[in-house]
């Protein structure tokens, strides 16, 4: 997918929506533990609920990884399922590989010919040849961990020297690398006052922004900080979303939740 082409879904359908899939078998409505396969079932209906008010979905591997082969296949199956029926949605496996050039060489061939998603998350604590072999699919994308969200951000991310923190050499450096058709950059909600700093340094690249709702992040702070003139966001929701209900209503749920985001988001748009 193009920069052009997501920017496009994102005008139409008026949302820099990404809902993360990160299906729990233990926290599905238990009705669906009688099918056959409850975590593609689940995976399913969420994606048929929300997908008018998404324009991007974020399956977490580990909650695939962790089922072993099964979860391989889920993972597999929820790809095909997007990219078959929704294929104007980005696809993001949230995976944060990072290995020796020629490691990263079989990630980058797992993510993007394997399993056909569109982007991936990277650790880029490795280096450029951890990430280059990345960079070499056409249309695809890389997302750099840069400030994430979680406490432990401040562990290593706000380290400062010459005046510079870690996460701003991390952009700047990976700027050398591609550019804002083919780098994405993590920024978590809840340093949202950091995206204009970001912004001055990245003012072009699409921002995947998680955070928000259940970690405290809001999508006013990150549009006032994160917008640029081609909105340059895609904020995810994971839990606010897929966990709204545990019923036998759980999809209609969901959707509910996805549309009041979708509706915040509408407005900051306007403003563009």
């Amino acid at each position: 997918m193009t920069y052009k082409q997501l920017f496009e879904n994102i005008k139409k359908k008026q949302s820099y929506l990404c809902v993360g899939l990160d299906t729990d078998i233990n926290k599905i409505p238990k009705h669906l533990l009688n099918n056959e396969n409850p975590i593609f079932e689940f995976n399913k209906k969420i994606i048929d609920a929300t997908q008018k008010y998404t324009i991007a979905y974020k399956p977490n591997t580990a909650f695939y990884e962790s089922m072993g082969a099964q979860g391989w296949e889920n993972l597999h199956l929820t790809i095909n399922y997007i990219k078959n029926t929704y294929p104007d949605i980005l696809v993001i496996a949230d995976a944060k590989r990072g290995d020796i050039g020629n490691t990263s060489k079989m990630y980058a061939d797992a993510f993007f010919n394997k399993l056909n998603s569109d982007a991936v998350t990277v650790a880029p604590y490795m280096g450029e040849d951890s990430i280059k072999p990345f960079l070499k699919f056409k249309n695809k994308w890389i997302i750099v961990l840069a400030l994430t969200s979680n406490k432990g951000a401040f562990d290593f991310q706000f380290t400062k020297e010459n005046n510079e923190f870690l996460f701003e050499k991390v952009i700047k450096k990976c700027k050398s690398w591609g550019d804002h058709n083919n780098i994405m950059y993590v920024v978590g909600a809840t340093k949202a006052k950091k995206l204009q700093e970001i912004r001055q340094i990245a003012p072009n690249n699409f921002l995947l922004v998680p955070g928000i709702g259940a970690q405290g992040g809001t999508i006013e702070e990150v549009a006032k900080f994160g917008l640029n003139k081609n909105c340059g966001l895609i904020v995810n929701s994971s839990r606010g979303i897929i966990y709204a209900d545990n019923t036998e209503n759980f999809a209609k749920a969901a959707a509910k939740n996805a549309y009041i985001l979708q509706q915040k988001m509408k407005t900051t748009l306007q403003k563009l």
